[in-house]
């Protein structure tokens, strides 16, 4: 478990005298000090000009890298911890866990004379606390609140998204199996597995981020994981229009109308868009007392009501058998007496089963779909209805999405990693064989910040929603007011 692979690698403990007189260590994210990366080797100085080490450098701390020293006492004291209190180690009482570690630590000093500052003693009861019961290095990335994705494109080198921005973090793994035991307990945790004959694989966290695995031998390079982490705290409607900008105030008191009169809605966007983001602020707009399901492929929307079921897909074991796909969840949860069906996001046959259900008595129902704009979206929901495998004729489909979807809102990813809703269309019915449909608001962007961000605003095209009677007599008071076009604004005012 753990680093008992480099036990055999870290026999010879260096003297209790000796210090680094490599380079000073690489700058490092906040919150991420706790390990320090090998990303890039230390050109070597001759001997003559090598600078000295700061007399307030950590002597377990070499060129960046973790010292003989410091790696020798934590797989020694890794190694203990398993050997004496295996079976008394209790996921769920962190707290005793690091006493023990604790314990060990000075045990282990004490054996082997070696002294170490109160800072240095901290990190390696952490480190060794984070691979017996964490994510080793990811630790410290996870607790950090700025960073919103974490891209290890192998073990040696990991990116972090970082306000919309990817920068490439000086955290690494210490080895290839250090990562795949990580991976392990990742994918685990929600019953899935990871191997050479099944190398991809999606998974979820506790508190709800999404996970990607990619092993070889599909990754060449190494293992790869991907981990978009969620908020801590709850977005609601507020955090969108005022604290993000992404949307403007009249385009969500149009979306709160058109969710409270059960309008079937479509968001589309590329990847990393906020789409799932926007369809929790979405869904948190649905009456408590409707029954919700929800279908997806790792559980990650987080609705707010009391009286809601979540479904999720299975892959198939080890046998290649007790597979569950998005489609028979669909399909289940139409038995289920449901008010409004969600689907996490539409890749596949499924499509045809939901469109079907907004179809018959579940309106209000919403998804997801990777699509660039409006009218490519509705083209892509045609192309995943015919992976259906029924051998439907196009206008058939057609009229069926003409009249199963009533709104599709375009979230998207600007320069700068900026998210904002970029279109509001409303879908009209069938004209001339296709899909017809309306914008009603847009963002208009301007140019480019400073910073390199995106920048412009929203604004009505003057456009009426063809359902206002329909709002209207679901008791939704909507403002003609909210369509009205409005002028470019000054620039200090664009977001």
């Amino acid at each position: 478990m753990g680093l008992l692979d480099r036990v055999k690698q870290n026999q010879t403990v260096p003297p209790a005298g000796s210090t680094g007189n490599g380079p000073a260590a690489t700058a490092t994210l906040p919150g991420a000090s706790t390990y320090s990366p090998q990303a890039a080797i230390p050109v070597a100085q001759p001997a003559a000009t090598a600078p000295p080490a700061p007399a307030a450098a950590s002597r377990f701390a070499v060129g960046g890298d973790l010292s003989p020293a410091f790696t020798a006492a934590k797989v020694q004291i890794h190694a203990k911890l398993i050997e004496k209190f295996a079976d008394e180690i209790d996921s769920s009482n962190k707290a005793g866990v690091r006493e023990k570690i604790l314990e060990l630590a000075e045990e282990y000093f004490r054996s082997t004379a070696m002294t170490m500052t109160k800072n240095d003693k901290e990190r390696l009861v952490d480190s060794v606390l984070d691979d017996v019961l964490g994510l080793g290095p990811l630790e410290a990335l996870l607790a950090d609140p700025n960073i919103t994705e974490i891209m290890a494109n192998h073990p040696k080198q990991i990116y972090v998204e970082k306000s919309g921005e990817p920068i490439l973090s000086s955290v690494t793994f210490e080895s290839e199996r250090q990562m795949r035991q990580v991976i392990d307990r990742i994918v685990s945790l929600v019953g899935r597995r990871v191997d050479e004959s099944t190398p991809i694989c999606d998974a979820r966290l506790k508190d709800g981020s999404r996970v990607n695995v990619v092993i070889p031998p599909i990754a060449l390079k190494g293992p790869a994981l991907t981990i978009r982490k969620f908020a801590k705290e709850k977005w609601g409607p507020a955090d969108i229009v005022n604290r993000f900008k992404s949307s403007s105030p009249e385009i969500m008191t149009f979306l709160r109308s058109c969710v409270r009169a059960r309008l079937n809605i479509l968001v589309s966007g590329g990847t990393g868009s906020g789409k799932t983001t926007l369809l929790n602020i979405l869904s948190s707009f649905i009456p408590e007392n409707e029954r919700l399901i929800t279908c997806e492929d790792a559980a990650e929307l987080q609705l707010q009501q009391p009286h809601w079921i979540q479904l999720e897909s299975r892959p198939p074991n080890v046998e290649g058998k007790g597979a569950v796909s998005i489609r028979e969840l669909v399909k289940s949860c139409l038995r289920m007496r449901p008010d409004r069906i969600i689907v996490g996001e539409c890749r596949g046959g499924e499509a045809l089963d939901m469109l079907q259900a907004m179809n018959t008595g579940h309106d209000g129902s919403m998804s997801t779909l990777h699509a660039n704009n409006p009218k490519e979206c509705l083209v892509r929901l045609e192309t995943l209805v015919l992976q259906a495998g029924q051998d439907l004729p196009s206008r058939a489909i057609r009229e069926t999405i003409g009249s199963a979807i009533h709104l599709i809102v375009q979230q998207s990813r600007l320069r700068g990693g900026v998210r904002r809703i970029v279109s509001v269309a409303e879908v009209i019915g069938i004209k001339d064989g296709e899909v017809q449909f309306q914008e009603l608001f847009n963002f208009k962007q301007v140019g480019v910040n400073a910073e390199g961000k995106a920048v412009g605003y929203h604004s009505a095209t003057g456009v009426l929603p063809m359902r206002m009677e329909h709002l209207r007599a679901e008791g939704e008071d909507v403002s003609e007011q909210l369509f009205a076009p409005g002028k470019q604004p000054s620039p200090d005012k664009l977001y």
